[in-house]
This record gives structure tokens, sequence and C-alpha cells, in this order.
């Protein structure tokens, strides 16, 4: 009987959702053996910066530092703010580590990261890192060492769109009215996610002008004048559901062309009835339903922020860029009701 080799991984940024997310997954993925945790302080273990993994796992969290994970680990998931994530990645690949930025670091070219960010320090590396949406970019991520993952409104939106991309009416306006749960805007404290503020209430947030609209349109190849994005905040722990309009041409089966596209991709599934957030939840699945009227599209898309919109979605790309079975240690059964 054939015993897998393990893989040492880390995880630098393990006190936030999106890192404990990571921490769940990797605690019983088959191939991956978490060796490293580190966030900006150390000091604590695991089980006592996350109580619900009490029991469950018990490494200590270390102050970061890049000599100490290339010992531990070849491979680390960077669950960090953007800038602070561009700072890690450049030693880490020196050192020979593979590497997954959960940050929005690598995502963009340096034009438009810069003009909705900041500057960017690592130029040279930036160039090398492959935007990992599976469904777009399966086999550049198999000879990669830097993964870009990307945001969860993007992923949410580009999967919706990529199979009608080539029907659209050139230049015609992409509207994305996207709705997440609270989650998505991190564990730090602040009035807009304060429990007054966003009990029983619905609100957009940096309409037209929010930082995922450049990504969705960098990676779609239009141009950003041409997508309308607006998200919303919606008194929910987690999920995502975004509804897409777009202005078609040509006569097709709008339902057919979705399963068409989709028809080998295990991480999507296709729908005949409107899909909601709820049976997501938990999984890396992506749910998207379609309807056509006349020339309109309607396009409704359906990811658990935290794991297809981040975590699961990272360790899919960490699968596939060391060669392993894709969906190795990702859940696809929905946390239902």
């Amino acid at each position: 009987m054939s015993v897998t080799k393990k893989i040492k991984v880390g995880v630098i940024g393990a006190s936030g959702y999106t890192g404990l997310e990571l921490l769940k997954i990797l605690t019983y993925h088959s191939t991956f053996l978490l060796s490293y945790v580190a966030n900006s302080e150390g000091g604590v273990s695991v089980d006592e910066l996350h109580p619900s993994l009490k029991s469950i796992c018990a490494l200590d969290v270390k102050k970061a530092d890049v000599d100490e994970c290339a010992k531990e680990c070849e491979l680390v998931f960077l669950a960090l703010p953007h800038k602070t994530a561009m700072a890690y990645v450049k030693p880490l690949l020196a050192k020979g580590m593979k590497v997954v930025d959960l940050s929005a670091d690598y995502r963009l070219p340096q034009d438009i990261y810069e003009a909705f960010y900041t500057p960017h320090t690592d130029t040279d590396n930036l160039k090398n890192a492959v935007y990992g949406l599976p469904e777009l970019n399966r086999e550049a991520l198999k000879k990669t060492s830097l993964v870009a993952n990307p945001g969860c409104f993007p992923t949410s939106a580009m999967l919706g769109l990529l199979p009608f991309m080539d029907k659209r009416v050139k230049g015609s306006q992409i509207i994305i009215d996207a709705k997440t749960g609270v989650s998505g805007a991190g564990k730090k404290l602040s009035e807009t996610t304060h429990f007054v503020n966003i009990n029983d209430n619905l609100f957009a947030y940096n309409p037209l002008m929010h930082r995922h609209a450049p990504e969705i349109a960098d990676k779609l190849g239009v141009d950003f004048n041409e997508v309308s994005f607006v998200p919303h905040l919606v008194p929910i722990t987690r999920g995502m559901l975004s509804s897409i309009y777009i202005q078609v041409e040509g006569s097709f089966d709008a339902y057919e062309v979705l399963k068409e596209y989709y028809k080998s991709e295990p991480s999507v599934r296709v729908f005949d009835v409107p899909v909601d957030m709820k049976n997501v939840a938990g999984t890396n699945f992506c749910d998207i339903y379609v309807k056509r009227k006349n020339n309109t599209l309607f396009i409704s898309s359906a990811i658990d922020n935290l794991l297809r919109g981040a975590s699961s979605q990272a360790i899919v790309n960490a699968n596939i860029m060391m060669g392993i079975r894709e969906l190795s240690g990702v859940s696809d059964i929905a946390y239902v009701p």
C-alpha cells in the first residue's frame, strides 16, 4: 500500500476569519501537513487564538518570521492585508518557497494596483504571479510558485460572466449588484459592522468605485468604465450572491451555454432555478443560474465568501500547484439547514 508523502505547509496571518478557515481545512488535509502558524505577535497556541479549535489543533502560533517559516515548510498561505503581504512574498520566494497570497497585492498589473491600493514594492514577482481562478488558469497554476488568490466579489462575478463574454454586446455595461455577509469585512471592529448598525439593515458601500471593480474588468479584458459594480452588506455571517445584468446579441439558449461551459468543472454547479447562499455555505461550490429576456441576461451567482471567495479556493490553488488532487481537503457538503 502506497503512503502519500506529506507536504509541510504554513499559514501567516492566522488571526482572521480567512486564517481560521485555512487552519480548519489544513488540520484534516490528506496531503498537506500544517507545520507553521504565525501572526504579527505570536505567543499563543492555535486553540487559544481560535477556541473553536480546542482539542483539534494546539500548535504554537509564532511571531511571523521568514527564515523560520522557510525551515518549517515548503508552501505558505499568506492571509494578510494588502501591502503587508508583498513584504513577505519577496523573501519567501527567494528562499525557494511556494506562496498562495490571499491579499490583493499580486492580482493586478502595477498601474491598476497602484491607482486603487498603494505603491507596489515587489514588481519583479508581480509579473510572475498567476491569478488563482482555476476555471480560468488551471494549466498556468501547475507551473507557478506564486498564486494571487482572487477576491471574493470577482470570483462570484467572473464565474457568472465568463460563459457569456463572447455573446455580450461590445462596450455595453456589465452591471453587478452583489450582497455579502459581514464576515467579508474581517474581524476589525468598525462603525459599519457594529451590530446596532448592521442588524435589520442593508446598504451599499463604495458604489461604482470598489477596489474589486478593476479586478473584475482586468480579468475579463474589458475597460474599467464598462463595469458598474455595487456591493451591499447584509446582516448574515457568511455568503455572497451576485446579481449580474448584461446585454447580449445572437440566438442562443443561455442555460445550455452555461451548462456546456462548466460541464467539466467540479466546483461549479448550474441550476435551472434561482440560486441562494445557503446551499453553498461551507463549500467551494459556485452555484449559477441564468435567465434571458430579449437581449438582457440575468445571471445569479452564489458562493461562500470565506471559502470559495478566499480560503478553500486558496487550498484548491495550492493543490493544483503541488500536483495533488484538486479538491483535496475541500468540503462539498453545505451548512444546511
